[in-house]
C-alpha cells in the first residue's frame, strides 16, 4: 500500500502489536472495536486497517463500515510501507 493514510489502525492483540508494528499506527484489538467505536469515529478517515493476515482486519472493516466509518482493509501489517 503506497497511498498516504492519516490513520493506521492495527487490530491485533496488544502483545502482537508490541512485538512489531507500523510506525505511527494505533492499536485497538478486534475484540475492543465495538466499545471503542466513538473513539474510532474521531480518527481521520480513511482508516487503514491491518492485523497479522487480514482476517481480523476484514472483520473490523465490516463492523466499522456498517457503522458509517470510512475504512480499508490492508491485510497484514507487513504489507504496509510507510
Amino acid at each position: 500500500m503506497n497511498q498516504d493514510f492519516k490513520t493506521i489502525l492495527d487490530v491485533r492483540t496488544k502483545e502482537e502489536f508490541i512485538s512489531g508494528n507500523v510506525s505511527g499506527s494505533i492499536n485497538i484489538p478486534l475484540q475492543d472495536i465495538p466499545k471503542q467505536l466513538e473513539k474510532i469515529k474521531k480518527l481521520a478517515p480513511p482508516i487503514l486497517l491491518c492485523c497479522a493476515s487480514g482476517a481480523r482486519s476484514y472483520q473490523a472493516e465490516q463492523f466499522l463500515k456498517n457503522n458509517g466509518i470510512d475504512c480499508i482493509n490492508a491485510g497484514s501489517w507487513l504489507n504496509i510501507k510507510c
